[in-house]
């Protein structure tokens, strides 16, 4: 309802002469001399107001500013639909006005900004920002400094720059340099960049709450800083999923009004380590033999995917292994729903009040998720195994730009589950169909080889009689690891724990060579099967075979909404054509 009005009066855009109003939520103005019927009306929400400035200023493509006395300009949030991408793009509006006089000129800016203070409290200030310069075609710094810099300044955001030199640096800065009187972190360049943000900031918020991450029954604490994605790298799936689109414009103003996507983690442990934390993709079998093959042929570029593709298609594997899964509520949501998560999913919102039932404090009340979790008993578990094309766990759809509806179109990004997807092994080409499917909307699950459930929970181990073979293959890999081909980072918290995230070049290379293809159309000959795969976390190559993953509820929150669709805009110009006016409405 509009309340609390502010401001009104005639202003002037161009030649044309517009009533202007000013309420606490919203800023509108109507065309004043035409007859109803043809008037023109612009509404924009406060929230989504980006910033405003006394005189005629562009900022976007170059800011220029003429200071006239009785203009100013009011930049807002402006969408338009993709026509690559299911979500919206947002860009930068600009509408000058003209004022009679230079008092009125002055009252609205001043109203304007003191709404903003008023009605947009979560607005980031101050930001701590991450460039990786040679992530993707190596424009993260161009991409920064000519689109979004610009944006942050004029919404009054201040930022610390850093322009990373080495893997890792982000996430170390996180772990031991001082971060106070920082809103959020942000990183520029693709998902590489993103996971060490990530890594950075729940192992810092594990230290300064004293928990040892080590354990995989622990109660992880929420991280307190936001965390946003300027899209500049190879693949940027999280943006993808999060967003929608892929442009570093958008992410900039979901940034810049404060918006808050809560986001579920997988932690993948081992033994008594913590290996990895993954938002996207923990896959094992097809998957993991392609990053793994990729290695290989890194001079080719982003094409050595298609290529390693085609390959280890070709090489027809598959992998013994018993799959134990811990299922989620079916009651709550499930994988085959044929739902989508979208900007204010309903899954998503019920599972807060799930997660965190008693107090809006998400911190204190994640004990109580966890009780629940804990208490789980060893019968509910379920257990599967045989010969798998390929095992895989994720806790978003995972859609890009080639798979728009992703791994799992119906998987949720805050509702505290994943989806564990089990491909058994078939013949090549039914496995060639459920490849396919992923880059069509036809349901990949609906096959007979495949199944999908919704989990809390997944572990991972080889079948009796594997072990030993196994452990000859790892061990060997293992001498070949030393010195600066592999790097322990240990992440000491208040209570000793330390975190172990193994990176080795040498390891992988090494592992490629006892992945030899395997021809099923040619006649070359056949070399030994190996008799394990390995698991690709998020991009990563994992050193271990056994894993146990556990879904984290909404453990970190991006600057983000979700996808939005565009249904709303189609249905505010439906409804405007029946009205016989035109209704232009930015929410």
């Amino acid at each position: 309802m509009e309340t609390d009005l502010r401001l009104e009066s005639s202003l002037w855009i161009g030649n044309k002469r517009y009533r202007a109003v000013l309420t606490g939520w919203h800023l509108k103005w109507t065309e004043a001399d035409k007859k109803n019927g043809d008037k023109k009306t612009v509404s924009v929400p406060v929230a989504e107001v980006v910033g405003v400035e006394n005189g005629r200023v562009e900022i976007l493509p170059q800011k220029s500013v003429e200071d006239t006395d009785k203009d100013f300009t009011v930049f807002y949030i402006k969408r338009s639909r993709s026509r690559s991408t299911y979500g919206l793009l947002w860009s930068l509006g600009r509408t000058q006005f003209s004022c009679p006089s230079r008092v009125l000129r002055d009252q609205w800016t001043n109203h304007l900004r003191t709404a903003l203070k008023t009605h947009s409290p979560l607005r980031p200030h101050r930001l701590l920002v991450f460039i990786n310069p040679f992530g993707g075609k190596k424009k993260g710094r161009e991409i920064y400094h000519s689109l979004v810099a610009p944006l942050f300044e004029l919404a009054g955001i201040s930022s610390h720059v850093i322009v990373t030199e080495r893997a890792n640096q982000a996430r170390d800065h996180l772990l031991k340099k001082d971060l106070t009187g920082f809103d959020g972190v942000v990183c520029v360049g693709g998902d590489g960049m993103f996971s060490e943000v990530l890594h950075g900031l729940i192992g810092r918020t594990q230290q300064e709450a004293g928990l040892c991450e080590t354990d995989p029954a622990v109660t992880l604490q929420p991280c307190p800083l936001h965390i946003g994605i300027i899209p500049a790298g190879s693949t940027d799936c999280v943006c993808y999923a999060t967003v929608g689109v892929i442009d570093p414009v958008s992410s900039a103003l979901h940034i810049i009004i404060g918006d808050s996507q809560p986001l579920d983690v997988c932690s993948v442990h081992h033994a008594s380590t913590l290996v990895r934390y993954s938002v996207s993709l923990v896959g094992y079998g097809f998957y993991g033999d392609v990053l793994a093959e990729s290695e290989k042929h890194r001079w080719m570029g982003p094409l050595r995917y298609d290529y390693s593709g085609t390959v280890v298609y070709l090489s027809n594997r598959s992998y013994a292994g018993i799959v134990q899964y811990l299922p989620a509520d079916p009651l709550l949501s499930s994988p085959r729903d044929k739902t989508r998560c979208l900007s204010g999913c309903n899954v998503c919102s019920r599972s807060t009040e799930r997660l965190f039932p008693h107090t809006s404090d998400s911190g204190s009340l994640y004990s109580s998720h966890f009780s629940q979790y804990s208490n789980d008993s060893e019968g509910e578990w379920v257990s599967v195994e045989g010969r798998f094309r390929c095992v895989s766990l994720t806790c978003m759809s995972s859609s890009c730009a080639r798979s728009p509806l992703g791994l799992s179109p119906s998987a949720h990004l805050a509702d505290g589950t994943g989806d564990l997807i089990l491909v058994w092994d078939t013949h090549p080409l039914s496995f060639l169909k459920f490849l396919y499917r992923h880059t069509s909307t036809q349901d990949q699950f609906d096959l007979p080889f495949v199944e999908v459930h919704r989990v809390k929970a997944v572990r991972f181990s080889l079948p009796d009689g594997r072990e030993e073979e196994v452990h000859e293959e790892i061990g060997e890999l293992n001498r070949t690891i030393g010195g600066e081909e592999r790097e322990y980072v240990d992440t000491v918290s208040r209570n000793g724990s330390q975190q172990q995230l193994a990176q080795s070049v040498v390891e992988r290379e090494k592992m490629n060579e006892h992945k030899t293809v395997a021809p099923i159309l040619c006649g070359l000959c056949r070399k030994k099967t190996p008799a394990v795969s390995v698991w690709n976390c998020d991009g990563e190559i994992l050193p271990f075979t056994e894993i146990f993953c556990r879904i984290h509820g909404q453990l970190v929150r991006l600057y983000a909404r979700g996808i939005e669709d565009g249904a709303a805009m189609q249905n505010c110009s439906q409804e405007s054509d029946k009205n016989k006016s035109r209704c232009i409405t930015y929410k």
